[in-house]
């Protein structure tokens, strides 16, 4: 069965007052006319196997009932297993625990070649077999041998990525890691392939297929302005203001924030009307909302925090606890992502949903500890 539809301002306020006897205030942001969780739930990593499946499964259904009603996924996620993973919990929490799917905002991603469920025998193979072949891009269209933004290629993942969620619509679909192409292809070249890769966004926003669109980095909003791979948010506000004029769908951007890559919030490398400004601050006038990826780094900024940070962050259970807490509360982030693939992941990390952000003066002054 297909659910049909979107978040909607009506259905994610609905959400929102399911929880209003145990969501501290803050926990959830109205961003781009929706109420979104301050935490959300990733489908990275793991084993591509049924138990890692299920697993997944019975966290996102989980996270769901704590209040988290942010799911993020990508195509290349375990092989197509993370959708397909998120479309089996959808389907149990709209069967038998009354959620409606216009309640959630499910992000999704394409541009890197994904297999389908586990690693082909011939990559080559099976890349000019699914791909090639079929008419849907040439050899030339992929860089690296493993990722592709072009038009026909993204028309294929998005479609693909609905299917695997039995959805009709997602809320948000990001162009992944577009700066894997800065290394093969001249600055010029790279903004006219994201140009036509917005384009073909926008048409399928006008058929209903997805609500808004961005970009999920990893290196592109981190790096110096002068670093290739660097990724300029007035420039990419700035295609699809031509596009589609000042009611564009491409509204948000991903990347990673923890305690070790704080670059969006400390690194003033945007440039709007000639004053250096960080990204998040970017973001926030160019009407760009800013999902933050890798909060807790895989784990390796969950455990052995200092006990004075620890103490600054407001003495919570755990230092994983304390280190998504950190994200949550800096201004201009919306969502921390957090990758759980269990029920105790998640039970710990959601209790923070009862827990209050930092106010901003006490979260300035964490810069101050040592």
């Amino acid at each position: 069965m297909t659910l049909n539809g979107s978040a909607t301002p009506e259905g994610t306020t609905r959400f929102r007052e399911r929880f209003k006897d145990s969501a501290a205030p803050g926990h959830f942001r109205q961003q781009q006319d929706v109420w979104l969780s301050s935490i959300g739930i990733g489908t990275y990593l793991g084993n591509a196997d049924d138990e890692t499946d299920a697993r997944y499964t019975e966290a996102v259904i989980s996270a769901v009932q704590l209040g988290a009603n942010v799911i993020d996924t990508a195509a290349n996620y375990r092989f197509q297993r993370g959708e397909r993973s998120i479309g089996k919990a959808f389907r149990a929490l709209t069967e038998a625990d009354g959620c409606s799917r216009d309640e959630i905002v499910i992000c999704t991603k394409g541009g890197y070649l994904p297999f389908d469920g586990s690693p082909p025998r011939d990559v080559r193979r099976y890349v000019e077999e699914t791909f090639v072949k079929p008419g849907i891009v040439g050899f030339e269209d992929i860089v690296g041998g493993s990722h592709c933004m072009a038009p026909a290629y993204l028309q294929n993942q998005l479609d693909q990525s609905l299917r695997n969620m039995n959805l009709n619509c997602v809320d948000v679909y990001h162009v992944h890691n577009p700066e894997s192409q800065l290394g093969s292809v001249s600055e010029a070249e790279f903004y006219a392939r994201l140009r036509a890769a917005f384009e073909s966004l926008e048409k399928n926003r006008a058929q209903g297929k997805l609500k808004s669109y961005g970009v999920a980095t990893w290196n592109g909003f981190r790096l110096d302005a002068e670093s290739n791979g660097y990724h300029s948010l007035a420039k990419m506000v700035a295609i699809a203001n031509e596009l589609a004029g000042e009611q564009h769908g491409f509204r948000f951007v991903q990347l990673p924030f923890n305690l070790a890559m704080p670059e969006a919030f400390t690194m003033r490398n945007q440039r709007i009307d000639d004053e250096e400004i960080s990204l998040l601050d970017a973001a926030d006038r160019l009407g760009v909302s800013v999902i933050a990826s890798a909060s807790i780094f895989q784990g390796r900024v969950a455990q052995g925090l200092p006990e004075s940070l620890v103490e600054a962050l407001g003495s919570l259970a755990t230092d994983a606890q304390a280190a998504i807490q950190f994200v949550r509360s800096t201004p201009g982030i919306t969502t921390a992502l957090v990758g759980m693939s269990s029920r105790e992941h998640v039970e710990e990390n959601l209790r923070l949903a009862g827990v209050p952000p930092l106010p901003r003066e006490q979260f300035m002054n964490l810069f101050s500890v040592t």
